[in-house]
């Protein structure tokens, strides 16, 4: 059931300060093919980051509608479930979206050699995904432009170019995994890989194409609910609750060693993957989500999250209780392998859910994936990029859709077995790998004050995202050492990790410290910024956060005074023209820092494809 919420308060405005743009709920207007169509372009749209006509309007979803000048308060519950449900999308997608083909592979291989033993990298895993999600949230609801885009222009073309040909490299070949999945799946009911394959990537670009962002939403949705035979999959695998939260606890069964660090990486890589930042962010702006309504989509974002934490734990528990005793435990090949083992095991029904659970999350994680490389594409090259124009009004939009959808397929019916095990595997590891860098350009985004004003992160944002990107380098520096030094036992290794953690402190507090100067370099700044021209939206930033920290006779503010100036603040700002910003000023130990990133992290790319060959060819 679909509905409208139409109660703006009475003698307020819209959200954007003007008139509604005249347009239909359903789309965008139709104009040139300009990227943003400024004649129709309310002035207040056209001062701020905005670049897509496309993304200013009523909020379309699946299960209603909220009005673009909708600013009435939700007084009761059934409002705000109302609210929510409309609001509901990008969130619970892009996580479900985590469970996809390699994410179910990747479960499975460590609930059938390791049990449950490895559950504990799914519980620190929640943290992360939170931080690292609610930061793009902000970046989409506040700024109204893509990942990409705000990397273009805040970083410069070289580093845009470094994290767009990352995301470009692993969702291309997470991609194919998602064309495997679909193959292994079908394969199960007898449907041959040269019939499943190309009907799916036809019925994935029909989808997308209609030029209907509900209808899309509305599709995923439907897969979505589909993913509820997890519930009697993980039942009928007949759990044992004691081992399983035994996992709960840190472990490393078999030793700490470059195998098993693959395959801890390999969890967080199909967990927290880089294309989940560029996803959500363009959906979120594509679905016109503004920061009036970014309550809404965090509470989205952790119904995500507990879907998804829901799907790995059950896939986990299903392979780890079937094969349990049996002589399939420790070898895991492939998903298809799995299903199989699960009819021989278990029974026909637990392999048939198997397979569904695969198709399912295979055709969620190849949507998601194919619109996050075009979005960013259309951010890169500055072109439409929406589900509400239709195919003729964003030709480069559907057309890269369909170039990804049409190479994945291709790739999937030409590789042999072999060659699709490698790719599955390697693809999620290598997503871990370079998770650190998306992260560490996402944190400096999320400290741009010229970017999200009074929207940036506080002290204990960058502190947990601060560990976050420590502990994802660290791991990656462990499989680095344990592939180079095989004869690392598991005390090394951990007094390695002991090592690591003493630096994070040590730099975190430096940080820290550092940021303090910064603030009080700040204060003096904003003394002398009151006798210089105001900055749009409210002031230079620096005076902006003198406002947020003390009176105008200098004493500071109560924390609850902060609160509430905080409060204030972030009701009225929106990004503006990102060309009319202040370039970030980076020190050279800032450049340095980057570099050396990057570096490491090109050398640990080619570390964890020598690694994934070699288990494929012992």
């Amino acid at each position: 059931m679909a509905f409208r919420t139409t109660r703006p308060a009475r003698g307020q405005g819209p959200v954007y300060g003007k008139s509604p743009t005249p347009q239909a709920p359903s789309g965008p207007v139709a104009a040139d093919s300009t990227v943003m169509d400024s004649t129709v372009m309310d002035s207040a749209v056209m001062d701020s980051a905005v670049m897509d006509s496309a993304h200013v309007g009523d909020i379309v979803g699946a299960l209603g509608t909220i009005r673009q000048d909708d600013t009435g308060r939700r007084r009761s519950m059934r409002e705000r479930l109302r609210a929510l449900l409309v609001i509901m999308g990008p969130g619970l997608i892009v996580m479900v979206g985590d469970n996809d083909a390699g994410g179910v592979a990747t479960y499975a291989q460590a609930g059938q050699n390791y049990g449950m033993k490895l559950l504990w990298t799914l519980a620190l895993l929640i943290p992360v995904l939170y931080v690292n999600q609610e930061m793009v949230i902000r970046l989409g609801t506040v700024t109204g432009v893509g990942h990409a885009r705000l990397i273009f222009q805040r970083f410069g073309r070289f580093w845009g170019a470094f994290s767009v040909g990352d995301l470009l490299l692993v969702n291309a070949l997470t991609l194919v995994t998602e064309f495997i999945g679909v193959s292994q799946a079908l394969d199960y009911f007898g449907i041959p890989a040269y019939v499943s394959v190309p009907v799916a990537a036809v019925l994935l670009f029909a989808v997308v194409a209609g030029g209907s962002f509900r209808r899309w939403e509305r599709f995923l949705f439907a897969l979505i609910a589909l993913n509820a035979v997890m519930l009697p999959m993980a039942l009928l695998s007949r759990p044992k609750l004691g081992d399983a939260l035994a996992g709960i606890v840190p472990q490393f069964p078999g030793g700490l060693d470059s195998t098993l660090l693959l395959v801890i990486i390999a969890v967080v890589g199909t967990t927290v993957a880089p294309w989940q930042l560029f996803f959500q962010q363009s959906n979120v702006v594509d679905k016109r989500i503004t920061p009036r309504w970014i309550r809404y989509e965090r509470a989205d974002l952790w119904i995500g999250i507990a879907v998804v934490m829901a799907g790995a734990i059950a896939i986990m528990a299903t392979a780890a209780f079937v094969f349990q005793g049996t002589e399939l435990f420790g070898r895991f090949t492939d998903a298809q392998a799995v299903a199989d083992g699960l009819r021989q095991h278990g029974s026909h029904t637990l392999g048939a859910l198997f397979a569904v659970l695969l198709l399912d999350a295979s055709l969620i994680g190849a949507n998601a994936v194919s619109l996050a490389t075009t979005y960013a594409l259309g951010d890169t090259f500055k072109r439409r990029h929406s589900l509400h124009w239709k195919p003729s009004e964003a030709p480069l939009f559907y057309l890269g859709y369909a170039v990804l959808i049409g190479i994945a397929a291709t790739i999937t019916l030409t590789a042999n077995t072999q060659i699709q095990g490698l790719i599955t595997q390697g693809v999620q590891a290598l997503a871990g790998v370079l998770l650190p860098s998306a992260t560490v350009f996402l944190l400096l985004l999320c400290n741009d004050r010229p970017v999200l004003g009074p929207w940036v992160n506080t002290t204990r944002q960058n502190l947990a995202a601060g560990v976050i990107i420590w502990v994802l380098i660290l791991l990656s520096l462990a499989l680095t050492a344990a592939t180079f030094f095989p004869d690392l036992t598991t005390v090394e290794l951990a007094w390695g990790f002991a090592a690591g953690g003493l630096v994070g402190l040590i730099g975190g507090a430096l940080i820290v410290l550092h940021n303090q100067y910064t603030e009080q370099n700040a204060r003096i700044e904003a003394f002398m910024a009151r006798h210089r021209k105001a900055a749009p939206f409210g002031g230079t930033t620096s005076e902006l956060w003198l406002q947020q920290t003390q009176r105008a006779d200098g004493s500071p503010l109560s924390m609850t005074e902060r609160r509430a100036t905080l409060e204030h603040d972030r009701t009225a700002w929106r990004t503006p023209a990102l060309d009319t910003l202040p370039k970030p000023q980076f020190s050279a130990l800032r450049k340095a820092g980057l570099l050396t990133l990057r570096g490491y992290l090109l050398i640990a790319v080619i570390l964890v494809i020598v690694k994934t060959i070699q288990l494929y060819t012992s």
